[in-house]
Order: C-alpha cells, then sequence, then structure tokens
C-alpha cells in the first residue's frame, strides 16, 4: 500500500485534507486519532467514523515483527512479516534511532551484502515503509529514521520519498533526521535539488545533469531530508567490482552533487564506508579520502564489516580503524566508525531474512 492509496481511500469515506491529517499523525505516531469510541471522533464525517475501524485494522496488518534480535539494551534486529508474507528487516539503533528497509531483496548487488544475494524480489510501498516506524515506536521513541536497510531507496524512490513526507510533517521527525541512503543514482539528486525548489531553498534553475525547476507530473517534496552516499572506496574500478549493479557515476562528480545538496541544506553529506580488511582499508585510499573530502562539507562513516557466511571478507582489527579515523580528523575530515548494529547477533542486514527463507 501507498500513503496516496490510503489518502484515496480516506476520501472516499469523505475525508477532508484535515481529518486525513489526523489519521496520519495518529498513526505514524502511534496515538490515539480519535478512534470511532471517542467523543472527538465527532470530527469525522459518519461515513469516516463507520469506516476508522476497518481503516485501522488495515494499517496495523501491513506488517508485524515475526522477532526480535537483541545486541545490547540500544542495538536490536526486528524480522519484520508483510502482509504477504514477504520478510524486512529493520534495526533499532541508540539514541532513537531506526534503520529501515525499502525494498525485499536488492538488485545493487553489493558483493559484501546479504541483502541483494536473491536479487530485488519486491518494492515496498509507502505505508509499508511508514508501518515499519510504527512497529519500532510501539517499542520505544524513535526520532530518527535512515533508509539504509534492504533495498536501495533511488530504485523505489516514489514510495520513500513519500515515506519521507509523511515522516517528516505527520509522523514528527526533523527533516535532518530522516537520511537517505543511495549508491549514488542520478534520479535521486534531481529529486531532492526538485524539493529545495519547492521550499524555496533554491530559485528554480538548471541543476547539472537535471532539469529546470520542478517538472510537470513528477511529485517533488518539501520535506528535505539529509543526505548519505554509500563510497566504499575512491577507486572507480574496485567501486565498480564491490556494487556491480551501481550506476557508474565519476566519484568525484557524485561528491561534487553532494556538496552541492549539502550546502544547500546545511546538513552535511554521511559517506558510508563499508571496512573490508586488505581491500579498502590501506594508507592510500585514507590520502584519497583526505583529497576528496578536504574543504567538503561531509562526514565519513567507517562501518566494519558485518561477517556473512559464504563470503571471505572480514573487518580490520579495532587499532586499524582507529588509526585510519585518527589520520583523516588530523586532515581536518570528520571521520567516525558507526557501530554495524548486529556483529554479537550475527545479524549483517539481510541475514536474519535469508536464515528464515532457508529454514521454511
Amino acid at each position: 500500500m501507498r500513503i496516496s492509496d490510503l489518502r484515496q481511500h480516506l476520501k472516499n469515506f469523505g475525508a477532508k485534507p484535515c481529518h486525513e491529517d489526523r489519521i496520519l499523525r495518529g498513526w505514524s505516531q502511534v496515538s490515539s486519532y480519535d478512534r470511532v469510541h471517542s467523543p472527538a471522533a465527532t470530527f469525522f464525517p459518519m461515513a469516516l467514523r463507520k469506516a476508522l475501524p476497518a481503516i485501522e485494522a488495515e494499517l496495523s496488518g501491513l506488517a508485524r515483527v515475526q522477532s526480535e534480535y537483541a545486541a545490547n539494551e540500544d542495538v536490536a534486529r526486528l524480522l519484520v512479516v508483510l502482509a504477504d508474507g514477504q520478510m524486512v528487516e529493520s534495526v533499532l539503533l541508540p539514541r532513537g534511532g531506526l534503520c529501515v528497509s525499502t525494498q525485499v531483496g536488492c538488485a545493487v548487488g553489493c558483493v559484501f551484502c546479504m541483502s541483494g544475494r536473491a536479487g530485488l524480489l519486491r518494492q515496498l510501498g509507502s505505508a509499508e515503509i511508514v508501518a515499519q516506524v510504527v512497529l519500532a515506536r510501539k517499542r520505544r521513541e524513535v526520532s530518527k529514521v535512515v533508509f539504509m536497510g534492504m533495498g536501495e531507496p533511488a530504485h523505489n524512490l516514489d514510495n520513500v520519498l513519500e515515506a519521507i513526507q509523511i515522516l517528516g510533517n505527520q509522523g514528527n521527525i526533523g527533516h535532518k533526521n530522516l537520511v537517505l541512503s543511495t549508491v549514488g543514482d542520478l534520479r535521486v539528486f534531481e529529486r531532492l535539488m526538485e524539493g529545495l525548489i519547492l521550499t524555496g531553498k533554491l530559485p528554480p534553475q538548471p541543476y547539472p545533469g537535471g532539469s529546470e525547476g520542478n517538472r510537470e507530473g513528477q511529485s517533488s517534496i518539501p520535506v528535505k531530508p539529509a543526505l548519505a552516499l554509500s563510497l566504499h572506496t575512491t577507486d572507480a574500478k574496485l567501486r565498480a567490482k564491490l556494487l556491480p549493479h551501481a550506476p557508474q557515476i565519476d566519484i568525484k562528480e557524485l561528491v561534487e552533487r553532494g556538496e552541492v545538496y549539502a550546502r544547500a541544506t546545511s546538513y552535511p553529506v554521511q559517506y558510508q564506508w563499508t571496512l573490508l580488511e586488505g581491500i579498502n582499508d590501506s594508507d592510500a585510499e585514507v590520502e584519497k579520502i583526505a583529497q576528496l573530502l578536504g574543504g567538503k562539507y561531509a562526514v565519513m562513516n567507517f562501518i566494519p564489516f558485518n561477517e556473512v557466511g559464504g563470503l571471505e571478507y572480514r573487518r580490520p582489527s579495532v587499532e586499524r580503524t582507529a588509526q585510519m579515523v585518527h589520520a583523516l580528523k588530523q586532515q581536518n575530515i570528520i571521520a567516525k566508525v558507526r557501530d554495524s548494529a548486529g556483529q554479537e547477533i550475527d545479524g549483517a542486514c539481510g541475514q536474519l531474512r535469508a536464515r528464515m527463507v532457508n529454514a521454511k
């Protein structure tokens, strides 16, 4: 289900924009939205009041938690079953964070990732994406959502942007705390820049490789999310091997496009770098990162590899990772080690789903 489908469903029962807003706020924030038994439900048209129990049931049926795997008191992986029986993963992160999936499987085929081993099975509707946040909020507070779980958000862009719209408005999550991750698809840059034009952050103008202003018939969003770019290496040939089906965009161009968006939003681009021992953890890579990101509004997030059965990749030692972070900081590059959220429970992204599928 898409949010737009839900809106149309509500309109069919006489809902006005204010009624849609009330229901979407209540659902996404896991609070009462004037249910039929509430005195305040008279705010809704009679037909909508009568339909609310069925609508609530439909929303509740979008997704459920099959199982929860806690790494510690701050981190837990949720295996989420969708209405058609397909499964995705969400991750509860420290400080109110949540990582959500946008597809069942993935077509990019990153060689170090379990999510894409079986290819792309189907897209998630925007309501299914928001439903993951609802499930997490029934467990604890969620104040930040990162779109870095199973799937490549750029390949499901309409649904991802629709979910971001709801979470940034009705879901009460700050724009900078909605982080859209991509391997670097030009469509993402075009749509995000169009969103900035719509909000008045930028005047209508040509954007490199894009169109002028907001294209007629293409949806844009007033919510401006933060941007994360999956880089993983500064070497173009190596990147093509690690991310075999990612768009072949020049790495310098990728960073420049990210920089334009970062300066326009005042949110630094978060560069993602899965650390693979002996592959992308060399001193030469560190030096090239410093050259690439020098003077840029950027944060380098190193993610120690989560070991996956059947793959020979290994994570570098803690000492080596610390050396890389220190070397970049010495060159005025903000660098951090991001908790890969699952090493303790053998839970690399997509691994819980694969384990459950194989057990059937």
